[in-house]
This record gives C-alpha cells, sequence and structure tokens, in this order.
C-alpha cells in the first residue's frame, strides 16, 4: 500500500501532532507501508532518518506560514498527490484535502473544542469544530487517539461511528522508563529547587490543564508539612493568565518554578525524579504525558476528564478537577509512601501495553478500510 502523508502541518515544536508523527512515522516505515512524506522543508532530513525506506518530499519555506499552507493544502496536495499516485492520504491533524482525488484518512486529536470550548481561543474552537465536522463529513477513514475522543465526534457531530479506527499513542520505551538518580539528580539541578522534593508538571500552560487549581492545591496539601514539596511547571508558556495570580499567591515559604520547555533528553529524569507528577486536566484527547510519565515509573494523580482513565486504568491516583479536591488527593499521595511505590510499579507495567507498533497497526486498519470504503 501506498500512503501519502502529509507532515506539513507539524510545528517546529515538536509537541502535540509533532511528537505523534515523529512517533508513528518509523513504525509505518517498519510495518512495510510505502510511503511519500511531504514535509517542510525544515524536516525533511528527519523524516529521512525516521523513515529510509520512505521517499520525502518538502514544500518551500513560505508554507510555514499557517495560512499559505492551508491554501497549499487545498491546491498544491491535490497536484502532488496526482503526481505522486498513492492509494492513500493521510492528514495527521484535523484538516484535509477537499479533492485529493483518493480516499483520504484524517487523524481527529481531541473533542474538546466541542466539549469545554472556553477553555480554547476562540478563534482555535471555531476553526478546529469546523475542521471535524468536514473530516467526519468528507474523510473516508477516521483516527482517533481514545474512545473517549470517537465517542464525542459522534455525539457531537453525528459521524459515522463506524469510520473510526481508535489507536492509542505509544510511548518510546527506549527513551521513557526508570532512570538512574543519578539522572535524575541532573535534571533537579537544572530546576533551582535545591534538595527539595518535588510536585511535578508537565504540558503547555493552558486553560484546560488546570493549572491555576494545581497550585491551589499544591498549597492546600503542602499545610503543616515540615519540609514542603516544591511546584515545578514544566512547559511552554501558553494563554493561562489566571496562573501568574494563582502563583504570586502562593506563601513565601513555598517554592513554584516555571522552567518552561525542558528537553527531550531531560523529560525522563523529571518525570521519574517527581514524588508525584500532577495533572489534573479539565479534558484530553489522549494525555501523553500521563502515559510517559507511567512508563518512567512516576507517581500520577490525575482526573477522570474524557480519556484519562483510558490511560491511566488502575495505575494512577484520581482527583477531581477542583483544587480541594486536589489538594486533598495529592496530600494523601504525599502522606503514604508505600501508596506512591505500589502505583509507580502498577504504572511501569501498564505503559509497556501502549506501544507506537501497534497504534501503526491500527493506522494500516484505517488506511485499508479507507479503500474498502472506496
Amino acid at each position: 500500500m501506498h500512503v501519502l502523508l502529509d507532515a506539513t502541518a507539524v510545528p517546529a515544536d515538536r509537541g502535540g501532532v509533532g511528537r505523534y508523527v515523529d512517533e508513528l512515522v518509523p513504525e509505518l516505515d517498519r510495518a512495510g507501508v510505502r510511503l511519500t512524506i511531504v514535509a517542510q522543508a525544515r524536516d525533511g532530513e528527519l523524516f529521512g532518518r525516521l523513515a529510509p525506506h520512505a521517499d520525502v518530499v518538502t514544500v518551500p519555506v513560505a508554507l510555514e506560514s499557517r495560512a499559505r499552507r492551508m491554501a497549499w493544502e487545498q491546491t498544491g496536495l491535490p497536484a502532488l498527490v496526482r503526481k505522486v499516485r498513492p492509494d492513500v492520504v493521510h492528514s495527521p491533524h484535523y484538516t484535509m484535502p477537499l479533492a485529493a482525488g483518493v480516499p483520504v484518512v484524517v487523524t481527529l486529536h481531541d473533542a474538546t473544542f466541542f466539549t469545554t470550548p472556553e477553555l480554547h481561543l476562540r478563534s482555535k474552537a471555531v476553526f478546529f469544530r469546523n475542521a471535524i465536522r468536514v473530516a467526519s463529513r468528507r474523510a473516508a477513514a477516521l483516527v482517533t487517539p481514545s474512545k473517549a475522543t470517537r465517542d464525542e465526534v459522534v455525539r457531537l457531530v453525528g459521524a459515522d461511528a463506524a469510520k473510526f479506527h481508535v489507536a492509542y499513542h505509544g510511548v518510546d520505551h527506549e527513551r521513557f522508563h526508570a532512570v538512574p538518580d543519578a539522572g535524575a539528580a541532573r535534571v533537579r539541578a537544572t530546576l533551582d529547587i535545591g534538595d527539595a522534593a518535588y510536585v511535578g508538571f508537565l504540558g503547555t500552560l493552558e486553560p484546560r490543564k488546570n493549572v491555576p487549581a494545581l497550585v491551589r492545591g499544591w498549597v492546600r496539601a503542602c499545610e503543616g508539612l515540615d519540609s514542603p514539596p516544591a511546584l515545578v511547571l514544566a512547559g511552554g508558556k501558553g494563554w493561562d493568565e489566571a496562573i501568574d495570580d494563582a502563583v504570586a499567591r502562593v506563601p513565601d515559604r513555598l517554592t513554584v518554578r516555571r522552567p518552561g520547555y525542558l528537553p527531550l533528553d531531560d523529560l525522563p529524569g523529571f518525570l521519574a525524579g517527581a514524588q508525584v507528577l500532577a495533572y489534573p486536566s479539565l479534558g484530553e484527547g489522549f494525555g501523553l504525558p500521563v502515559l510517559e510519565a507511567m512508563a518512567c515509573g512516576a507517581t500520577v494523580l490525575t482526573t477522570r476528564e474524557l480519556s484519562l482513565p483510558e490511560v491511566g486504568g488502575d495505575a494512577v491516583a484520581y482527583c477531581g478537577t477542583d483544587d480541594a479536591s486536589i489538594g486533598r488527593e495529592l496530600r494523601a499521595l504525599l502522606d503514604d509512601a508505600s501508596r506512591r511505590a505500589a502505583l509507580a510499579a502498577a504504572a511501569a507495567t501498564r505503559a509497556g501495553e501502549f506501544t507506537w507498533a501497534a497504534a501503526a497497526q491500527t493506522h494500516v486498519e484505517a488506511y485499508e478500510a479507507a479503500l474498502t470504503a472506496r
């Protein structure tokens, strides 16, 4: 089977869709799928390394502009399809060419643009709701990273459930695994917290990550502790303006750090070194930071919103989304070392069930279904 994968939507920052595509491509290549990968010029060499059997086509630098890329998707991409003649086009980030001339498979990562639109920038929510509606109607097959995302799109858009293929994200077990104490200590030294234990968070600091409630809940959890853990909020600065106010109200005796993006090689040490990895999200399409923390043997505290229980199962602790519940459940974990150890062991075992090879196989099934649907 010959699949043209349009990776031009992958941003230079490899979070989100970038991580998904970068992990999926080599597994598709190893599975024997004949790939033509269309990529931004900056990514051509990378995809050449990730998929040595693939043909890589790069587009002009001007297409890094979102508006130009979107126009090219409807004009230049169909022209390339006619030239390359693939069996299927895979559009891995919501949008799709409407006149591709061959079946198109679209990945829909998230349904929170419908369920909690107030947590997104308004322009972004409107854009992606429209893209999801179009893809649900026009794509030959659809891929989602969780049953929760599939079910919400079916419920809210009226999409045909038979089109969907649930491909859970995997985890790079060569990178994300338990690390020696020295590795965690090396990362700790970069966080400016001294020898203090820390509660970690990893993700973009955007409203749906519920970081202000985490800050307030952590303050509650630290009440009465002689040696309270620091709070380290790692990840890109988003648009949640309430975080600054929450941090400003933290008592002077407590320590909060916001180191921004951490190098990819530092993530395992950061996750494994946390006393608790807290991720009290208001809703996720999947929740990759939770899975990666589990693979590193971290004790994870998260919520039961949307897809997160599909990832965590019985191997993580759960809380509500309000600061009182976060604080109560976080303090219970901080006070119970044996429970933390049991959850960490269970998390590492459960994370082993999630592989990118399995995700790639589900994508192949979606490509085959798209051909059959035609």
